[in-house]
């Protein structure tokens, strides 16, 4: 919800990176994406930490 909440506060074609220490964003971040029609550029695993940059649609 707090991810919805930032990328909707950003224009379109920013970049929102996000830090979660949920393994199940793994899952529900590129869904979010795909749904909303934003862009996933990149996806880590640092140090039990999951990074993600997300462009706006």
């Amino acid at each position: 919800m707090l991810m919805h909440n930032k990328i909707r506060d950003i224009e379109s074609g920013q970049l929102l990176k996000v830090l979660a220490t949920d393994p199940s964003t793994k899952r529900d971040i590129p869904k979010f994406c795909t749904f909303l029609g934003h862009e996933l550029l990149s996806q880590a695993d640092v140090d039990g930490q999951y990074h993600y940059i997300i462009r706006k649609g």
